[in-house]
This record gives structure tokens, C-alpha cells and sequence, in this order.
């Protein structure tokens, strides 16, 4: 993977994101799993432009990605040259930072990692560029570095908490993709599965196709393979089914944002799951780093909803499906209720209900650590 800032090759785990040659390449998930093709960014632009068509998705991989395009945006050959080393006062560096910053968070929305990251790279910024463009790439650059390699061990550990809560034989049903894909390695949802594969207690997992965009056929299916897990793909429709049949012991799923009752906003399809989990007795997982909760808002109804482009549902891989004529809505996630959640599992333990305390108290600790 190439050069001193590849962080996938430290952390010894797969990346879907790296830091080569001086420029960030980004696994096109759209590709997958036809094809294996990695995107060489050179401009936040770029880097803006994959986020928003999906070539690289999952919250936390969408923070990770913004914060080495925040080191783009910053890039030798950029606006202001070299000769600024030391000013202090350059307006015109803090305009070309913040047009960065603005454009990679008008790109997902619903993504709380998004804001999370580009709030922290506005702080690295400040600190470092006083000291000129160099120095602020090298900063950002560094942290950029940190950001990445910190959210592979916070799933790696997230994993550990969440295969103390299975138990040999179980079989767990899975929707959208929440693996190494979606995160900067190793993943949530998917990191809970393989730590608990690898513990002997995983014996099938239940891979929802999940509509429009077929993330869990197309991405999710392709990593449990490369993982060597046991899987079957299903439709979304036939979770009910499986779950009436008493074939689904487990339900774990990742999450974009998680407010702070514990309302959980997830890929479309996410809700229903978990009212079928519920009326069957089956405990509902959410895996998600903490840096997915986020404190500022208060509920799911303050969450925002991010709709796509329509053509997303009435046609498949550029074929219609559909009539001429006929419209469609496109909502990209819905939200879970807290009281539909087991637990959620996180880097830092298993939160239990009562989730507005439970949630506080992490957030509160995780804040004291950083200090």
C-alpha cells in the first residue's frame, strides 16, 4: 500500500481508503464486486465527488476520507506557494480551507462522522496555519493519519465487546454494509461478526440484499467471502419470514447517526428490521463507534434525512425496471427508535437503556480521555 502514511499496512488490516504517492486512493465500491478499482484523488473536489456517489461510504469511512481531503485542500501547488511560509495573517489559505470544509459537508448529511471530522480538521487548521501551507498540510496530513489508524483499533475493539454478547451456533442477520467498506478497516457490524466468527460462536450469517443499492449483495456478501464466513443472501422482504421461522438468533446493524436518546439513524430498511426483531423476541444490535453519537441532537426527529436521486430505484445497475412515467422516493435511511434497541455495542462497551445516561456517560468519559 505504498508509502510512510498508509495507515491499512500499520494497523495490519484491511483499508478501503490510503495514502499513497502523495495523493489518496479510495476503493470504488460502486466497481465492487464486478471489480477491484481504486480512485486516485488529488483535490478535495475529487474527494467530495467519490463521497457523494458512494465510491466510498459508511460514516466513519466518510470521516476518515473528508479529513485526508481536508489535506488536499492544502496541497503543495495549491492556491497560495511556498513563499508564505510563516504568514500568519493569510486570509486568502483560510478561504481555500473553509471552501474544502464546505463543500465535503454539504455531501452526506445524515453522517455525523462527516461533521465530527471536518470540526476537528478546523481545529488542526488553526492551530498550524499561522505557520503557512506546508506546515498546515503536514498537520492535517498527520492527523488525517491518526484519525484513520484510531477509528481500525476503535473497531477492533468494538468487535471484542460485541462477541462477548453471542454464543456458539448463532446465526446473525445483517443489513446494508458495515464492514471494513464502510469504516477505515475492519468495520462495525461486520467487526462484531468476524471477532465473534473467530471466537467460534458465528455459524451462518443472514446478508440482506438491501435496496436500491444492493450493498449488502454486492459488498457485504463480497467481505464475508474474503473473510472465509459462512453466508446467505436474502431479499430485505424475507427478514419477517426468517425470523418467524426461528432462524435468526441475532440482529446487528451500524448506524450514521445516533442522537442522544439513542434514536438510531441507519440505511433504509433499518426500522422495520427492528420492529420484526422485536415482535420476535430477538435481540437488535447496533454496532457504532462513539464517534457516531452525537450529543447535539437530542432525538431522531431532529436527524436529517437525506433523499437520492430517484433513478436509484427505478432502475438497477443503469437498466429501468419501471414505466416511463412512474416517480419514485428515494429516502437513503430511516430511523430506529432507541426503545427498539437492545444495546449498542462501541469501541468503548456495551451502552444499555437507559440510553440518554448510558449514551452521556460515554460521551463523558470519552471527552476526559481526549483532554
Amino acid at each position: 500500500m505504498g508509502d510512510a502514511h498508509d495507515p491499512a499496512a500499520a494497523a495490519e488490516a484491511f483499508s478501503p481508503i490510503a495514502w499513497r504517492g502523495g495523493g489518496l486512493a479510495l476503493l470504488d465500491q460502486t466497481r465492487l464486486p464486478a471489480e477491484e478499482v481504486w480512485l486516485d484523488c488529488r483535490r478535495p473536489e475529487e474527494v467530495a465527488a467519490a463521497i457523494r456517489r458512494l465510491s466510498v461510504r459508511g460514516a466513519p469511512a466518510i470521516g476518515v476520507a473528508a479529513a485526508y481531503g481536508l489535506a488536499l485542500a492544502l496541497a503543495p501547488g495549491g492556491a497560495e506557494d511556498e513563499g508564505a511560509e510563516g504568514d500568519g495573517s493569510s486570509e486568502a489559505l483560510r478561504r481555500e480551507f473553509e471552501a474544502a470544509a464546505e463543500l465535503l459537508g454539504a455531501t452526506r448529511p445524515t453522517a455525523v462522522n462527516l461533521r465530527w471530522a471536518l470540526e476537528r480538521g478546523r481545529r488542526v487548521f488553526a492551530a498550524n496555519a499561522g505557520a503557512g501551507r506546508a506546515a498546515a498540510h503536514r498537520a492535517l496530513l498527520a492527523w488525517a493519519d491518526r484519525l484513520h489508524r484510531e477509528d481500525v483499533a476503535a473497531n477492533r475493539r468494538l468487535g471484542g465487546h460485541g462477541a462477548a454478547l453471542f454464543a456458539a451456533g448463532d446465526r446473525v442477520l445483517t443489513h446494508c454494509n458495515a464492514g471494513a467498506l464502510a469504516t477505515a478497516g475492519y468495520g462495525t457490524a461486520l467487526g462484531v461478526i468476524q471477532a465473534s466468527w473467530a471466537a467460534g460462536k458465528v455459524a451462518l450469517v443472514w446478508v440482506d440484499e438491501t435496496r436500491p443499492l444492493l450493498q449488502g449483495a454486492r459488498l457485504t456478501a463480497w467481505e464475508l467471502g474474503r473473510l472465509g464466513i459462512p453466508h446467505k443472501l436474502v431479499t430485505d422482504s424475507s427478514a419477517g419470514a426468517l425470523l418467524a421461522r426461528g432462524l435468526v438468533d441475532r440482529v446487528v446493524v451500524g448506524a450514521d447517526r445516533i442522537a442522544a436518546n439513542g434514536d438510531t439513524a441507519n440505511k433504509i430498511g433499518t426500522y422495520p428490521l427492528a420492529v420484526l426483531a422485536r415482535r420476535h423476541g430477538v435481540p437488535f444490535y447496533v454496532a457504532a463507534p462513539l464517534s457516531t453519537f452525537d450529543a447535539d441532537t437530542p432525538s431522531g426527529a431532529e436527524i436529517p434525512i437525506e433523499e437520492r436521486d430517484a433513478a436509484e430505484v427505478t432502475a438497477v445497475a443503469g437498466s429501468r425496471l419501471t414505466p416511463a412515467a412512474t416517480e419514485a422516493v428515494n429516502f437513503a435511511f430511516d430511523v430506529t427508535p432507541a426503545e427498539l434497541v437492545t444495546a449498542f455495542i462501541t469501541d468503548a462497551g456495551v451502552l444499555e437503556p437507559p440510553y440518554g445516561e448510558s449514551i452521556a456517560r460515554a460521551l463523558a468519559g470519552c471527552a476526559a480521555e481526549r483532554r
